[in-house]
């Protein structure tokens, strides 16, 4: 007969939060929930601060509105309606973008795919096609279980600048990755799954794009009134969990019954008992802890690398910004600035009567972090000059600057991730079915995507729990 469980969320980021929600309603009556958070407040990469009085976000935000498989809402949305914040979801007022090239800020080419067109009619005037290389000989683009990087293909389809002013940017904007080393099945899973269908590039981009379910108006993205912070503290309230902040998990142990963590200082280290675990920590840090369960998992999951970033948020004085809710900037630029967005353009809640405008840089490429060794004060200046040229008129002086560093923040998926993933997973059922794997470094990136993941490590250890001979 079920029983109330313990089970030990280790990282307090939206993945491990979504997981002790989901545990909470998931759960038999009496489960007990832990999560265990290094830093000293929850949330990870979704951060609220706060510049000239108006509420920024210092990493991740906005989220996708609509899951791309079944056109539902996204498990974000829904988690957001879960903890009583779904009146609070607010969308874009402005949902235009811009790629910088050649000096000037270009809209966003229509029909793209993560900037991969279906109709190389679109890209005139913005990017030279070899649409003669993309023809259809009758076969699949790639084998059954292929995968490789999107610059490699597109490069291969379409030619080298499709790529470098358009692909690289928009994958840069995400994974602060470049497209010649991240994986298509990782990155682009629909178009990755065409490509194993269809003969030709732009043919595979119209099958995605076919198939993504139908949702009649609407908004593609949403945010967080008062800021995504709030999402954090409403999933933790909403799990019920003990939540212990400058808690560093150092060893997990298993037991007879379950697992042991050893929490705390070496000296003086606590030691608590549990019976399932899901792991929700970045790679390297998740390779550490698993190095005494499964060797095999941990090489694997341990592999995996990350991009450094830093975000500089400005506040400025009556500036005159494009109608646009950002841009990107290929690395072709020469430029520290990979992006910029416009918030308070971008979110009419942040608008403000006295016309300040705000407005946030992304620095940092993976491979090329030379530029994060600046100190704050030279890396906003650095900022502050390039966004001036890129907007093509002097930007006023800032009345409050903000830079936030994400150390390590950013997956780079080499191709084959995701059958390293599945690998290390099948490894884990077999020797911990009790401990599951939860995150950005696993699944993917955004909001969505790591609530998913949390939700599928939750019910993962829950299911294992269940099948144990005395639960039944």
């Amino acid at each position: 007969m079920q029983h109330g469980w313990r089970v030990a969320v280790i990282g307090g980021g939206i993945a491990g939060l979504a997981a002790a929600v989901r545990i909470k309603d998931s759960g038999p009556s009496g489960t007990r929930v832990t999560v265990f958070e290094q830093g000293p407040v929850l949330g990870g990469k979704l951060r609220t601060g706060e510049l000239a009085g108006s509420p920024v976000e210092l990493g991740a935000e906005a989220f996708l509105v609509r899951d791309a498989s079944t056109g539902q809402d996204s498990p974000a949305v829904t988690l957001a309606r879960r903890v009583g914040l779904g009146d609070d979801l607010v969308n874009p007022a402005v949902g235009a973008a811009a790629i910088a090239v050649e000096r000037k800020l270009v809209p966003v080419p229509r029909g793209t795919l993560t900037g991969v067109p279906g109709d190389v009619g679109a890209l005139a005037g913005f990017a030279r096609v070899d649409a003669g290389r993309d023809l259809d000989n009758g076969e699949p683009l790639l084998g059954p279980d292929e995968d490789v990087a999107v610059g490699a293909l597109v490069r291969r389809r379409l030619g080298d600048q499709v790529v470098e002013r358009l692909v690289d940017p928009m994958l840069g904007g995400v994974y602060a990755g470049r497209a010649d080393r991240l994986s298509l099945a990782a990155t682009m899973p629909a178009l990755a799954r065409q490509a194993r269908v269809e003969g030709s590039l732009t043919g595979a981009v119209k099958a995605a794009q076919a198939a993504f379910p139908r949702v009649k108006g609407g908004a593609v993205f949403a945010t967080v009134r008062g800021g995504v912070s709030r999402l954090v503290a409403a999933s933790a309230e909403a799990s019920g969990a003990q939540i212990r902040l400058g808690a560093t998990v150092r060893e997990l142990t298993r037991t007879p019954d379950g697992w042991r963590l050893t929490v705390g200082p070496t000296r003086d280290p606590e030691y608590v008992t549990v019976d399932a675990v899901v792991l929700a920590v970045p790679a390297r840090p998740a390779a550490r802890l698993l190095a005494d369960i499964d060797t095999g998992a941990a090489d694997t999951v341990g592999a995996l690398d990350y991009a450094s970033v830093a975000l500089v948020t400005m506040a400025l004085p009556q500036a005159e910004l494009p109608e646009l809710s950002g841009f990107l900037v290929p690395a072709e630029n020469g430029t520290a600035v990979k992006a910029a967005t416009f918030f308070s353009t971008k979110w009419a809640h942040l608008r403000r009567p006295d016309g300040m405008a705000l407005l946030r840089a992304s620095v940092g490429r993976y491979g090329d972090e030379h530029v994060l060794q600046r100190d704050d004060a030279d890396l906003a200046g650095i900022v502050h000059r390039e966004l001036s040229t890129l907007v093509d008129h002097s930007l006023p002086k800032p009345l409050e600057t903000q830079v936030q560093r994400w150390g390590g923040a950013l997956p780079q998926y080499a191709p084959g991730h995701l059958d390293r993933v599945a690998s290390a997973r099948a490894a884990l059922r077999r020797s911990a079915p009790t401990l599951a794997l939860a995150g950005a470094g696993y699944d993917g990136v955004g909001i969505p995507i790591c609530v998913r993941s949390g939700e599928a490590a939750a019910d993962a250890v829950l299911a294992a729990l269940r099948a144990l001979p005395e639960a039944r």
